[in-house]
């Protein structure tokens, strides 16, 4: 109640919050990007996708230790990604394409904890931050203080968005994407190999939460454990959005960041994972009950 009242006495605290939210909720659209292509194309909820996110930070952490700037990582880290999305697809995701959703969520959520335990043994458990050192910048007369790395991260997720939808648009395995997330029976007829497209879809995926994972760790921390929150906040996203929906995703995704950060502060930090946990049974119960209505009018 105490937060609640200092919001209203000093409205200027809500506009950080306000302002810090957006820009966080930045960094949550670009891992639901690649949440989104893989369920609609594959039709696979990946709750590997926090790993990936982390597993991209520790990229950018270590190349920060060699002496490379951090900003850096982040094209490195998804070249990085790329490779092990395409690994993981080659070895594991290819035995689920078409399989029931439920193996896909056991299968990935097995791959989740093999990845967490591995980061855990070569990365260590400590949590962990990589600074880029581009400074703070100030608004409305010094009240509203935002790391520039935030306005970075924003610029980044948009300038990625676009390139996604280019690339989906005009390169011919971006259009063979495309017509296998409209009927994967289609396209083998066409003479599409889908088994290529699925490993493009799902590595591209994981550059884009490479990507993630640089942001992340110059603006936050991480360690090997943290990665289902990000699982959780991809997913929420994409459901809000609707699947295809890059520009609905980005809205969704700054939402999300702002809701997220007015909760950590009402409520406290210790419960602002509660409060994201919370949100999505709400969401789904939401959505199933708008689905439950559409079926019902059809009738």
């Amino acid at each position: 109640m105490d937060n609640l009242l200092l919001l209203v006495d000093a409205p200027v605290f809500s506009l950080q919050l306000l302002i810090d939210g957006l820009l966080a909720g930045a960094i949550f659209a670009l891992a639901a990007y690649g949440m989104a292509l893989v369920w609609g194309v594959m039709n696979i909820i990946n709750i590997t996708q926090g790993e990936f996110v982390i597993l991209g930070g520790f990229v950018t952490l270590y190349l920060s230790y060699l002496g490379v700037h951090p900003l850096w990582g982040v094209p490195v880290s998804a070249l990085a990604l790329f490779i092990v999305g395409w690994g993981v697809y080659r070895l594991v995701i290819f035995r689920i394409v078409d399989r029931d959703l439920f193996i896909s969520i056991l299968a990935t959520f097995g791959i989740s904890i093999l990845l967490q335990q591995l980061m855990n043994q070569i990365f260590g458990a400590d949590i962990q931050n990589a600074d880029p050192n581009l400074g703070t910048l100030f608004l409305f007369n010094d009240d509203v203080a935002i790391a520039n790395i935030k306005f970075v991260a924003l610029a980044i997720t948009i300038v990625v968005g676009a390139l996604l939808i280019l690339f989906l648009r005009k390169s011919r395995i971006g259009q063979a994407i495309r017509a296998t997330a409209q009927s994967a029976r289609a396209a083998r007829l066409m003479g599409i190999d889908t088994d290529r497209v699925y490993a493009t879809t799902y590595a591209l995926n994981a550059a884009l939460c490479g990507a993630t994972g640089s942001l992340v760790v110059m603006t936050w921390v991480i360690h090997p454990f943290i990665g289902l929150i990000y699982t959780v906040r991809s997913f929420m996203i994409v459901v809000v959005a609707g699947l295809g929906n890059l520009a609905g995703v980005v809205v969704a995704g700054l939402g999300l960041g702002a809701v997220e950060n007015f909760a950590g502060f009402l409520l406290g930090t210790e419960f602002q994972a509660a409060f994201v946990f919370s949100l999505l049974v709400i969401i789904l119960v939401w959505r199933n009950y708008r689905l439950g209505k559409k079926r019902q009018y059809l009738r």
